[in-house]
């Protein structure tokens, strides 16, 4: 399990850290079925886009700690939720967005009760490798 967390905490931050830097890039070009959204929102895309850079180098960070700190986990993994929460309250308010948005609306919903279930999973590997008695052969 704390293998498994370890190369999903890796995963997403190096995602989010290309995610973030290809919007910073291409500004509305990195968003499916955006088309000509103008330069507001082009400035507000790229700026996203950086924090979104930033957001995956804190799973980076989260991934380079030993053990894996279950807490940051857990409120990176809701700040995840949160995004689906937006993409939901956009669906609710102006129906359906482009084809891939809800495919990434489905990962974002799928993925944190993941990363909620795992959290702790290097933290108890460090543990009860900690308690474990000596073999007295």
């Amino acid at each position: 399990m704390a293998r498994t967390l370890k190369w999903l905490v890796v995963a997403m931050g190096v995602s989010c850290v290309a995610i973030g830097l290809g919007h910073v890039l291409l500004g509305n070009a990195a968003i499916p079925g955006a088309g000509s959204a103008g330069v507001t929102v082009d400035s507000l895309g790229r700026f996203l886009g950086a924090t979104f850079a930033g957001y995956g180098l804190a799973w980076i960070w989260a991934a380079r700690q030993s053990p894996i700190p279950a807490s940051a986990i857990r409120w990176l993994a809701g700040v995840f939720l949160l995004g689906a929460a937006g993409r939901l309250l956009s669906l609710a308010l102006y129906g359906w967005p482009h084809g891939f948005q809800v495919a990434l609306t489905v990962l974002e919903l799928v993925l944190p009760p993941l990363y909620f279930w795992l959290a702790d999973a290097d933290e108890k590997s460090h543990h009860a490798a900690r308690i474990q008695l000596p073999d007295p052969a």
